[in-house]
């Protein structure tokens, strides 16, 4: 009989010693073999886990990357809120704008309109907060302002400054005057 490589069980084990030996070395292989195998699942498993761990650490770097994406943009957006900020005040006074030529104003309303699409474009929402009650996550009161009635309490009365989210994370809170009911001062 031939093993593997080659050697003939007699070359291994002697003839005399065949009987006596063969079955105890034979146990030994078969419990090195089971050894084998099962360091062999553990192995495969081990690779298994870890080219799992290796996907989910590539889909989680993408989700990261695109959470980083969407909020690079953040300062440039902000910057172009203050520049929006501005047109809102040119148009705030109507006597004045009135006054104003009639193709300049179409022309600085259109630039206005193009700023404020690009902006939702690029995933920015005005906070609408006047009527709601006021949430410091979202509104950074400049004023409180006493009301006769209790239903408005801690109310926004006045938007002084539009806040913004972008893509649903607040960027710039809106400044606004609190509904402040005290019924001992009336």
């Amino acid at each position: 009989m031939n093993t593997e490589e080659g050697e003939t069980i007699e070359e291994i084990v002697p003839e005399e010693d065949l009987l006596e030996n063969l079955l105890p070395k034979i146990k030994k292989l078969h419990g090195e073999l089971k050894q084998c195998k099962l360091e062999k699942l553990d192995y495969l498993e081990m690779s298994q886990r870890l080219k799992a761990d290796y996907v989910n650490l590539k889909k989680s770097e993408e989700v990261t990357r695109g959470e980083i994406a969407k909020f690079a943009k953040a300062d440039l957006l902000l910057e172009l809120i203050s520049l929006a900020d501005n047109f809102e005040m040119a148009f705030q006074n109507k006597e004045v704008w009135e006054t104003v030529a009639l193709n300049w104003r179409q022309g600085v309303e259109y630039i206005y309109s193009r700023l404020e699409s690009i902006l939702i474009q690029n995933g920015l929402a005005t906070i609408k907060p006047l009527g709601q009650i006021f949430d410091p996550n979202l509104h950074h009161s400049i004023e409180s302002v006493i009301v006769a009635e209790k239903e408005k309490d801690n109310q926004i009365l006045e938007v002084v400054e539009k806040g913004y989210t972008l893509n649903g994370k607040v960027i710039r809170p809106s400044k606004v005057k609190v509904g402040l009911y005290n019924f001992k001062t009336l």
